[in-house]
């Protein structure tokens, strides 16, 4: 597997974006990797490890491109600017840099962690033709609009979705509540778009991110990957061997 930071341009601006490609003669199927509110950091960087070792070349855009470098504000903080437009516009800077170098047969998915679960979500009702499969991690915040200027939710965009999801949950989690969740899955329902969705017991926000040991939950953290693997495999394609 090959690691690179590349820069991207998004209306005149750069962005960063975290790439890693399988090993093996391309093109392979593809996967966008949305950031949780810590940003591009060591646990987004090794899920997009774990995406390419799964088969897929995936790709990371920092969505915190537009702070201030210098900034010491914690990503909570720095999530609180983000607004839908630009979120918009940035998966579609990584979508375009997929299609650029190659992608199998057009598969592409999305997948996301806590707000990244928010804009995977999202983006599968924004850009419905774009991907093949959606998986969002415990996605918060899908009622709520981000930015003055922001149009419809990504409960509201739910309706648009054609490709499969696989969403994961966490029972003691606030936002998504497990009421969250069975709203989510009644409107997936009402609109005929399959999904399949994981409520893990004992579980909070974050529950995937190792690197966090107040969050982290083992258990529930192995049961997730594999489900996701299978998944991908069945919407956009191959697996590697040896994928963790």
């Amino acid at each position: 597997m090959a690691e690179k930071w590349e820069n991207l341009q998004v209306n005149g601006a750069t962005m960063r974006a975290f790439v890693c490609t399988p090993d093996g003669p391309g093109p392979h199927p593809a996967m966008v990797v949305i950031q949780h509110a810590g940003g591009v950091d060591n646990f987004i960087q090794d899920m997009t490890r774990r995406s390419a070792e799964a088969g897929y070349t995936s790709i990371a855009p920092d969505l915190y491109h537009r702070e201030d470098p210098n900034s010491t504000d914690d990503g909570m903080t720095k999530l609180g600017r983000l607004q839908d437009t630009n979120i918009v516009a940035d998966v579609n800077a990584a979508l375009a840099y997929i299609r650029a170098n190659g992608v199998a047969n057009g598969s592409i998915g999305i997948i996301g962690y806590c707000m990244g679960g928010r804009v995977a979500f999202q983006m599968a009702g924004q850009n419905p033709d774009d991907f093949k499969a959606s998986v969002p991690f415990y996605g918060g915040n899908t009622m709520t609009r981000w930015g003055s200027d922001a149009g419809p939710t990504p409960f509201d965009l739910l309706k648009n979705i054609k490709c499969p999801v696989l969403g994961f949950f966490g029972e003691d989690d606030g936002n998504p509540s497990p009421e969250d969740m069975l709203k989510i899955a009644a409107e997936l329902t009402a609109n005929s778009i399959p999904h399949e969705f994981h409520m893990y017991s004992q579980t909070g926000h974050a529950y995937m991110d190792h690197t966090n040991p107040n969050r982290y939950v083992e258990n529930s953290a192995l049961a997730s990957w594999p489900i996701t693997v299978a998944f991908l495999q069945k919407t956009l394609g191959r697996v590697a061997a040896g994928a963790r």
